[in-house]
């Protein structure tokens, strides 16, 4: 099969198009005929060498780890799948990742891609959705009237981020550049703090929750919106814990574990059209195409989801 892998650690020019052996199902797994992947940042971290001591792989390494597709083999312990149908999930992290035209996935992290969605939104959810959901749910308890704020919200972990929040009955403020104002309040976000025009710390007070995705002086700043008991998830780096502690803030650098329930469960919103996929740049499963879409999620400034299609 047709694979897009990296040799050795290093810049985009490491990425490769390559023929590897076909994936065959061990008894929990399937196989997908993959139709789509999506873009993440710990695709070009990982490619960088960054996660090396964390992940310690084996070459070639294919990367990617957003899966949409079609069920060709079943494993013979799988139960709820079967050949045909239309999934998607976020495999466990090893050195067979999406940039190819199979992969295998164990059964239990699948869920059913509704009727109404394309191949490519779907490939759009797993990774980015699952890490706003974890970090919204699991660790920062949102319910119902808190108030939640979310950075960058028109990257793809917050364009979910502020979709779940809602829904969930939060007050949603988010920040964004202004070309991204219009998108955030779309998604239904109360309130869109325009980072080159104002500074949102100053603008907030008394928040229940942040998710920081940008780090650095950033979520330093975002302590200062949190209300005594507050909650702080970032999906970058780990919040200082001294000053956590002076106001008794829960915070913590969220890795996301892959949940075929939790996955179907978005599922379910989606077919209900509660939850949206913002698609901002599509590119072909070659060498110069991969590279070209790591470069743009290297700038931090891609708009919604960035889809590799097959």
């Amino acid at each position: 099969m047709k694979a897009i892998v990296i040799e050795q650690y290093g810049g985009s020019e490491q990425l490769k198009e390559m023929n590897i052996q076909k994936p065959s199902a061990r008894k929990n797994e399937v196989i997908v005929k993959l139709h789509a992947t999506s873009i993440n940042p710990i695709d070009w971290k990982l490619r960088e060498g960054y996660l090396q001591t964390m992940m310690p792989f084996e070459f070639p390494i294919i990367l990617g780890w957003d899966a949409s597709g079609i069920i060709e083999e079943v494993g013979e312990n799988v139960e709820g799948f079967k050949a045909g149908d239309r999934v998607f999930a976020r495999p466990e992290t090893t050195n067979r990742g999406t940039y190819a035209e199979y992969t295998a996935v164990d059964s239990h992290l699948l869920a059913k891609i509704p009727d109404n969605i394309s191949f490519e939104e779907a490939a759009c959810v797993p990774l980015a959705g699952l890490t706003a959901w974890q970090c919204l749910f699991d660790f920062g308890e949102v319910k119902a009237g808190d108030k939640v704020l979310i950075h960058a919200g028109a990257g793809g972990v917050g364009t979910f981020a502020i979709q779940l929040a809602k829904h969930a009955g939060a007050y949603v403020a988010a920040t964004a550049s202004t070309h991204n104002v219009e998108l955030l309040q779309s998604l239904g976000a109360d309130q869109v703090i325009d980072y080159k025009k104002q500074d949102f710390e100053t603008a907030l007070a008394d928040f229940d929750f942040v998710l920081d995705s940008l780090g650095g002086e950033n979520q330093e700043k975002s302590f200062t919106v949190l209300r005594e008991g507050g909650r702080m998830a970032s999906i970058v780096s780990e919040p200082d814990q001294e000053k956590a502690a002076l106001r008794n803030i829960k915070a913590k650098n969220i890795w996301l574990v892959p949940n075929g329930e939790q996955l179907a469960k978005m599922a379910d919103l989606l077919a209900q059209g509660k939850l949206k996929v913002i698609i901002g740049h599509r590119f072909p499963l070659t060498a110069e195409g991969i590279k070209e879409a790591h470069a743009l999620s290297e700038t931090h400034h891609a708009k919604g989801k960035i889809v590799i299609e097959m």
